[in-house]
């Protein structure tokens, strides 16, 4: 009996199971090794350098935000209809694919970048997967906002690292499409520093405040860090709940700010009366009658607020 049993534990049942690429490599389940081939996240031998693993990561992190928002606008056998802004490689919009559209069988995808050969590989891409809800356009943010071919309404608009204004026509978009969610990680925003650059001898005679962008360096710092302030306050101002937090570590990203907002339709007045108060205390009024313009309230609705 003692032999038997050591022989038993000799044998080729008793060695543990080798784990599998997937858990080696910490892929979420059900990701697909191909796809990850095919967007070029995994080598051909299904290696993952440090670079891929960053952007993995990255995606993956946004994930955790956009599933549960997915799960709940399509509860109801809703097809959820997602845009998202600044496709780039679509590495994104194929992982979320993959992920949650393919199994629920329904909702669509619509990835809209302005590099011709990116959105001609997605296409290429989502074709050869049989991604068949999964849709491509070569156009800026701001021109797929009114084309008629769109959507009327979606339910999420998502942008990762959209650079600079596009941000901004992202948000546009989503609130031109009634969107209930939106989940944005700006990128590279230099509108509102060059604005106080331009201003910045009248700040100085007019505030100390205007020593924070004194320097060229905290000029974009700065500039940065109001920019998303008063994204966040238009959110707010525009009926919904906002937060912001990190996408990852600062190891991976500096661009690392991540504004998730979610549609409740109560506008707060004091988010657009802080709005408007930045805008003045900072010198960009003009920003007020374009990228921040609000929609008059009508008497009642004011007094209700």
């Amino acid at each position: 009996m003692a032999k038997h049993d050591k022989a038993g534990k000799s044998g080729k049942d008793s060695k543990p199971a080798a784990p599998d690429i997937a858990t080696q490599l910490g892929l979420k389940p059900g990701q697909s090794i191909e796809l990850l081939k095919a967007l070029h996240i995994l080598t051909r031998e299904g290696k993952l350098n440090q670079d891929s693993r960053r952007k993995l990561k990255q995606v993956y992190h946004l994930y955790q935000f956009i599933e549960p928002l997915l799960k709940e606008l399509g509860a109801d056998g809703h097809a959820v209809t997602l845009a998202d802004h600044g496709a780039g490689k679509s590495y994104l919009g194929f992982i979320l694919y993959d992920l949650y559209f393919k199994a629920s069988g329904q909702g669509s995808i619509y990835g809209i970048e302005t590099r011709a050969p990116l959105v001609e590989a997605s296409q290429k891409l989502a074709a050869e997967l049989g991604f068949e809800r999964m849709e491509f356009l070569n156009m800026s943010v701001a021109e797929s906002t009114h084309v008629d071919f769109m959507p009327a309404r979606f339910d999420v608009v998502t942008a990762l690292h959209a650079c600079d204004t596009a941000t901004d026509d992202a948000i546009a978009f989503g609130l031109e499409k009634k969107a209930k969610a939106m989940v944005l990680v700006p990128c590279c925003q230099a509108e509102v520093a060059a604005c106080l650059r331009q201003t910045k001898a009248l700040s100085l005679t007019r505030t100390p405040l205007a020593e924070l962008w004194r320097h060229p360096i905290h000029t974009r710092e700065i500039g940065s860090q109001i920019t998303n302030v008063l994204r966040c306050l238009y959110l707010e101002a525009s009926g919904y709940q906002v937060t912001v937090t990190e996408l990852v570590g600062w190891e991976h990203s500096m661009k690392n700010e991540l504004i998730v907002a979610r549609y409740t339709g109560h506008k707060k007045r004091a988010a657009a009366e802080r709005l408007q108060q930045l805008l003045a205390e900072f010198g960009l009024e003009a920003l007020a009658q374009t990228r921040f313009k609000l929609p008059e309230q009508p008497a009642a609705a004011q007094a209700q607020a």
